[in-house]
């Protein structure tokens, strides 16, 4: 097997509609394509994906448009804009077979979006932190949805995720992206950042598990940013059971870039494993000889 720190992340530049696009691309085999979360690129990742490259796949990680080396979209920004970018891309790139796509909080929900469209695009989903879920939290009234979450409470918040000593180099990396897309694109920041807090993409989850996609759900127990109704409403919408990752926060994987890939890998092989066994004129005897 490939080191992951003998697999490179380079760097490439294409254009969508006439507008710009960067994105990574390492490794050979079956394509994995990364959605990054938001308010960062997919630089923020480039110790993370290798780990994921090494195991045999060809990871290709775009910056979503607005962000990092991306130009931003016109106009309003709608999940079915970004599902038409993230089909153009692939087009663009001559990758027609289907992707696994693993998507970080925001880009999560990009990923949900784009399965659900184009679900003969995509062989599996993974989906790390993600919001989508909707659910802020529970509450004696009943349950009360993210978008009622006031944005003085994410800003408290968010600043804990950076005090265990071992996040402490991942914050300038973040930084680093945030306030870059602030200076250059300050309206794609705020226009996802309102798309992010309102969706809602259970029901289409629920589609996506009914038509047997394999998912996985990572979330970290010390995340501020999704908080655990989050996630406990996106692994009911897809009937999955999830993975909490102990004493992790939001972007629990950019200071544990081996163990992000190995969990995602460790999935990726649970899926292929779940979809051999539920492919139509599979049997129980074909499988254990296969095993």
């Amino acid at each position: 097997m490939t080191r992951s720190h003998d697999v490179r992340l380079r760097w490439h530049r294409t254009v969508i509609d006439g507008r710009s696009v960067g994105y990574g691309d390492a490794g050979d085999g079956p394509t994995v394509l990364f959605l990054h979360g938001w308010g960062l690129s997919a630089r923020s990742y480039a110790k993370a994906l290798p780990t994921i490259a090494a195991t045999g796949s060809r990871v290709i990680a775009p910056a979503l448009p607005g962000f990092g080396r991306s130009d931003p979209l016109e106009g309003e920004y709608t999940f079915d804009k970004l599902v038409t970018w993230v089909d153009d891309l692939l087009e663009t790139l001559d990758l027609h077979e289907p992707v696994a796509l693993v998507g970080h909080s925001f880009g999560g929900a990009v990923a949900v979006a784009f399965a659900s469209t184009l679900p003969d695009r995509v062989r599996s989903l993974v989906l790390v932190n993600s919001v989508g879920g909707s659910v802020w939290k529970q509450g004696r009234r009943g349950e009360r949805s993210l978008a009622d979450r006031p944005w003085w409470d994410w800003g408290l918040r968010l600043p804990s995720e950076f005090r265990a000593a071992d996040y402490r180099r991942v914050l300038p990396v973040v930084a680093r992206d945030l306030v870059s897309n602030a200076l250059s694109n300050p309206g794609a920041l705020r226009r996802t950042a309102d798309l992010a807090r309102t969706a809602d993409l259970r029901e289409e989850l629920r589609e996506l598990a009914e038509q047997g996609l394999p998912v996985s759900i990572l979330w970290g127990s010390e995340d501020k940013v999704v908080p655990e109704a989050t996630f406990l409403a996106l692994c009911e919408a897809a009937g999955a059971p999830g993975d909490i990752i102990a004493d992790a926060g939001h972007s629990w994987f950019l200071a544990d870039p081996e163990g992000f890939g190995e969990l995602v890998t460790n999935s990726a092989a649970v899926q292929r494993t779940l979809a051999e066994r539920t492919a139509p004129g599979q049997s129980d005897d074909d499988v254990g000889a296969s095993a």
